[in-house]
């Protein structure tokens, strides 16, 4: 095992509010956090092999209020960790995005607030009386004024007239069968498609976002080289991003089967192990027995290199 100090690529697992703490201050370039919603739900996770291995909660009592506490305590560390050069991504949907916006400005101030980012998608469902809730927000502080950002480009159609009366304004040729089309600066609205059931990166997360999201933030607003930070890192799509886009990375989450997951994912990448280092690995019977019921079983599956039953209805 190579000397830590050499590796700037960390898979943490444990309570991210606990391990934040020991990150010295300023040293993060990016973060982008994707944490639990508020919409008192419980999800079943299944992953490839059709089997469920583990409950994922998303339930508070107490209320909203209760939330957006607990959430402040690790944005306000996230805060510290962040380089004064660094940005800061939130994403969250309705259920308590007005809640988070404000909690967002009492801890970076309301000036450093850049953009919400709405992220449209597709899916099925709909509902007789609303319109369809089709999109998440993405909220995009920084620390200072002076911060990384490289505009991303995207195509705006020119639909039939295609005399713009300006030499300077180059027009693409029609290859996606939607009309000739310039590149402009990205708006702070993004049509990205979910994941199809078919997707090559389709882990059965429950809220694995698509990596084409996920590169978008990354590539904007940190350079190769930097170092992004995910303390609520789940599947690992952003450090998978990252990962490809030649950026060191932290990720953190509280269960081991997710970081196992992760392991397996950035191996599939081609990550060697001797490229980073996974922390807080259980040692001892003790650790072990401080694991629910489901992570203990995941565990032992996949020390045995065994396979999960399917599940019978």
């Amino acid at each position: 095992m190579p000397k830590t100090t050499e590796i700037k690529n960390k898979l943490i697992l444990g309570e991210n509010l606990d391990i934040l703490k020991t990150i010295k201050n300023e040293g993060i370039d990016l973060i982008y956090i994707d944490p639990p919603f508020f919409s008192n739900r419980n999800y079943e996770v299944i992953f490839g092999d059709e089997a469920e291995i583990r409950s994922f909660e998303d339930r508070w009592e107490g209320g909203v209020n209760v939330y957006v506490e607990w959430m402040k305590e690790r944005v306000t560390e996230l805060y510290r960790v962040l380089k004064p050069t660094g940005s800061f991504y939130l994403h969250c949907d309705w259920h308590a995005s007005h809640h988070l916006r404000v909690m967002l400005d009492e801890v970076f101030g309301a000036k450093h607030f850049q953009n919400e980012i709405i992220w449209a998608y597709r899916t099925g469902g709909a509902t007789q009386k609303r319109w369809s809730r089709k999109h998440d927000n993405i909220y995009f502080y920084t620390k200072t004024d002076n911060y990384t950002f490289n505009p991303q480009k995207e195509k705006s159609y020119m639909g039939v007239d295609y005399n713009t009366g300006n030499k300077n304004v180059v027009l693409y040729d029609d290859k996606d069968g939607l009309g000739k089309y310039t590149l402009v600066n990205a708006k702070d609205w993004w049509e990205i498609g979910m994941m199809a059931t078919s997707s090559k990166e389709r882990l059965g997360y429950p809220t694995q976002k698509p990596e084409a999201l996920l590169e978008k933030i990354i590539k904007a607003s940190s350079n190769k080289g930097n170092i992004v930070l995910d303390s609520f890192c789940g599947c690992g799509t952003s450090l998978a991003v990252a990962q490809k886009l030649n950026r060191h990375w932290v990720g953190i989450d509280i269960s081991p089967t997710a970081i196992k997951l992760v392991e397996r994912r950035l191996n599939t990448l081609g990550a060697r192990k001797d490229t980073y280092i996974t922390i807080n690995t259980p040692t001892t019977e003790e650790d072990l027995k401080a694991f629910k019921p489901f992570e203990f079983q995941n565990w032992v599956i996949d020390e045995l290199q065994a396979k999960h039953s399917r599940t019978t209805g």
